[in-house]
């Protein structure tokens, strides 16, 4: 973006165009009135009253940069394509001519580079373990390569042999002579004998009954229905074999307590739950003294009623008002 130059100085047209510079018409210096094209970026600026910052806004280029470039510090500025830019920035902005200004830097700082070379005095040198790598990789592979023309050749002999030798018995096989007339065939051989025989099986509880061992008494006597297991009498007194739910003992008078697994609902008259439980054998409950409920079993044979402490028998319907088991 090229500096308003003639805002700094008053009643001089200093708009340098192109090739303006150069009509002999204006004293501003040019790029053709100082030794370096530097130089003469310089003399341009100072002539406008413009400092390095002014600049280095317009051109977005770091202060030591252009600091550099006017004193032609090459080494201490970036590579060459960027310092043509910079060069080519820096006219622009002063007004003045960037082609003939990057053409003089060319003049003056002709692009010398040759094609890299290779360091002074650094010998090549090889890793001195890979030549002992390449031998023993070229060992093996030889090794392998006749191990295995080794393995087909032995391979192609063996069949010769085996089929001359197969061949030199054919030939007796058919040279042998063949008797005429019938021939005699041996009898046959038994079937040969079981080594182990498993013994028989026994269903269980078909066993013998009697001495006779007849199957009609073993089955029989299996048949018979094993005696039922005893059952407390009545008149046993209470005794927990688990947890107790339900009213204090105080407050209660009938007992529930499951001899087996089973599940026990105990309602009110309007009915409303009391207990809903599932009772594991041993445990037990006591119904409150409240009119009118009754209970539900899932199996009443599992339920012993124990009234005021003493064993009254199993429940006796699977609902049943709780009224009704303290009668008689």
């Amino acid at each position: 973006m090229p500096l308003d130059t003639a805002a700094v100085t008053p009643g001089l047209d200093v708009s340098l165009g192109a090739g303006q510079y150069d009509r002999g018409i204006d004293p501003s210096p040019t790029l053709e009135s100082a030794p370096t094209v530097g130089a003469a970026l310089r003399a341009v600026r100072e002539y406008y009253q413009l400092s390095i910052e002014d600049v280095s806004l317009a051109t977005c280029i770091r202060k030591i940069y252009l600091s550099g470039l006017e004193e032609m510090r090459l080494e201490e500025l970036p590579s060459r394509p960027f310092l043509i830019g910079y060069v080519r920035a820096y006219a622009d902005a002063l007004g003045l001519d960037p082609d003939r200004a990057v053409a003089r830097f060319k003049r003056e700082f002709p692009d010398d580079q040759t094609s890299l070379r290779a360091p002074v005095g650094v010998a090549r040198e090889g890793d001195r373990r890979l030549r002992p790598m390449i031998v023993g990789g070229v060992l093996v592979v030889a090794a392998f390569l006749a191990w295995n023309i080794a393995q087909r050749a032995m391979s192609k002999t063996e069949p010769t042999h085996v089929a001359s030798s197969d061949v030199a018995a054919s030939s007796a096989r058919v040279k042998t002579p063949v008797t005429k007339g019938p021939i005699t065939v041996g009898a046959p051989l038994p079937a040969p004998q079981e080594s182990t025989l498993p013994a028989p099986y026994i269903t269980p509880g078909l066993a013998p009954a009697s001495a006779d061992g007849s199957a009609t008494s073993a089955m029989t006597s299996a048949a018979k229905p094993l005696p039922a297991a005893s059952a407390s009498p009545p008149g046993t007194p209470f005794s927990a074999r688990g947890a107790v739910y339900g009213a204090p003992a105080t407050q209660s008078v009938v007992t529930l307590q499951a001899t087996k697994s089973a599940s026990l609902i105990v309602r009110g008259a309007d009915g409303t739950v009391y207990f809903a439980r599932q009772l594991a054998a041993g445990e037990a409950y006591r119904a409150p003294q409240t009119a009118g409920l009754s209970v539900e079993a899932s199996d009443p044979a599992k339920v012993d009623v124990f009234v005021g402490g003493l064993l009254k028998g199993p429940l006796p319907a699977a609902q049943t008002p709780i009224s009704r088991l303290t009668d008689g």
